[in-house]
């Protein structure tokens, strides 16, 4: 009888040591999202500031400058549903104006364009990755939620299902090509 007590005991407090670590690894999977999501969010905003600090300095034509602005702007002041619609257009607006080499060269040329350039080139190569690292993050703890122990014992508690980031990232192929110093 005592025998009995005791392995069940033991058993229950394996069980409890198990869902206790599962729970833990849910919670550093969505500390690891917010981790993710604030460095994507930086990135962002840094692609959308040093757009509009270039589509502002004069060295583009004017009609590009206002595309990209407006692009850009649109970019930092959507609400958080239309933030994917934006920054894809952002993506698109930058591929439109820098989608041949000669106006990135035409930019390198005018006193401040090659500082300029290599900004963007920077922060249109480090948005693809932070969105990359985000959505790696998301797709874990997704597949961590689904298992029937978390859904049965409640396990995320009361967070939010982690949702993906889904944009247009693809830079500029003129931007892209070129070596970042």
């Amino acid at each position: 009888m005592t025998a009995t007590l005791i392995w069940i005991f033991v058993g229950l407090l394996v069980i409890g040591l198990y869902l206790s670590w599962t729970a833990g690894r849910l919670d550093r999977l969505h500390t690891r999202i917010d981790a993710a999501r604030a460095a994507l969010d930086a990135q962002l905003l840094r692609r959308a500031s040093v757009t509009q600090e270039l589509a502002t300095s004069g060295v583009l034509d004017p009609a590009a400058s206002i595309v990209l602005y407006e692009a850009a702007h649109a970019a930092r002041q959507a609400e958080e549903e239309q933030r994917e619609v934006a920054e894809s257009e952002l993506s698109a607006a930058l591929r439109a104006v820098f989608s041949e080499t000669v106006q990135v060269e035409a930019v390198r040329e005018v006193p401040g364009g090659e500082d300029a350039t290599v900004e963007l080139a920077q922060a249109v190569r480090r948005v693809p990755m932070a969105r990359r690292f985000h959505n790696d993050a998301v797709r874990a703890a997704r597949a961590l939620r689904r298992h029937r122990k978390v859904r049965w014992f409640r396990l995320a508690g009361h967070a939010p299902f982690p949702l993906a980031f889904e944009m247009d990232d693809e830079p500029p192929t003129a931007l892209a090509d070129r070596p970042v110093t």
